[in-house]
């Protein structure tokens, strides 16, 4: 699993920073994460293929965080796109971008689909043989999600010396790796657990941004492997979070603490501040695995 940080700034790009946008690297998959404007830019910049892109999440409807969108579906065209495209993001997103390519006489010569969402609870919006993607409700401004990534368990794995010594053939190997047993020429049955061992550790990743600190998203993000949530604010600037509906450092190392992650990577950093690295140093004082996002970044787990 490896997460890309194209941006990880509030409010508007600068020369030095840029809005919202990441790339999770999961099972064979690129899934974009926000779309904030710069977004194909920084694509280029770091070298991540346009064309494995395929599935776009994008949290809610302020313009840090999708921005940037009309402008990549418009160079997909550009670059002769065929592969499906999906867009999941609040209600309102279709109407924006296809009045967009409307308006502009634009079109895509590939499939373009929107799953638009409304539901204040948490739901599936992606499956597939190797991953499951699920909102998280979160609190802001306007209607926003916040979005996780589970891998599903994998295969076992052939436990080669067992299989070598009860001379199993080839053609059972899909078999054992799906969790079933041999059965000999003798009638005697090998149980799966000594033809196999236990499949890879499932990795799991939550995006928490835009959001107040809001503990009911915990049981939804219980022990995942990596947590990132927006830090707009240091606790020194938290009198904002009521208005803005944002979150300091601390509230962001609290959540992580209740539940029980094992990695915190801080975002959405208000540009306000010089230096990211007090974030790291607040959060520090609550939760210890605290990681710091910044654009360019990039995390393998």
């Amino acid at each position: 699993m490896k997460l890309h940080i194209l941006g990880c700034y509030a409010a508007t790009p600068r020369t030095i920073t840029n809005p919202t946008s990441q790339v999770l690297e999961m099972k064979n998959h690129l899934f974009l994460i926000d779309c904030g404007e710069g977004t194909q830019v920084q694509l280029r910049k770091h070298k991540i293929k346009f064309s494995r892109i395929n599935h776009i999440f994008i949290s809610h409807l302020h313009g840090d965080h999708f921005y940037g969108l009309i402008g990549l579906i418009s160079t997909f065209m550009l670059l002769n796109r065929e592969n499906d495209l999906h867009v999941y993001g609040p209600k309102g997103i279709k109407e924006i971008i296809l009045l967009q390519l409307r308006a502009s006489g634009s079109y895509t010569g590939y499939n373009l689909y929107f799953h638009e969402l409304a539901s204040l609870e948490s739901e599936v919006i992606y499956e597939d043989d190797t991953v499951v993607v699920k909102t998280i409700p979160l609190q802001h401004r306007i209607y926003t999600n916040g979005f996780l990534f589970q891998e599903k368990v994998g295969k076992r794995h052939l436990n080669i010396e067992a299989v070598a010594h009860y001379k199993i053939e080839k053609v059972y190997f899909d078999k054992i790796k799906a969790g079933g047993s041999v059965t000999l020429d003798s009638g005697e049955v090998i149980g799966n657990e000594l033809l196999s061992l236990p499949p890879d550790p499932t990795k799991s990743y939550a995006f928490c941004s835009d959001t107040q600190y809001d503990e009911s998203i915990i049981p939804l993000i219980k022990e995942v492997d990596v947590l990132y949530h927006e830090a707009t604010f240091l606790d020194s600037e938290a009198h904002y979070t009521e208005r803005t509906k944002h979150a300091t450092a601390k509230e962001a190392a609290q959540i992580a603490k209740l539940a029980k992650v094992k990695n915190l990577i801080l975002g959405h950093y208000s540009t306000r501040y010089g230096s990211i690295e007090p974030f790291k140093t607040e959060a520090q004082t609550i939760f210890e695995n605290v990681l710091l996002a910044d654009d360019g970044k990039e995390f393998e787990f």
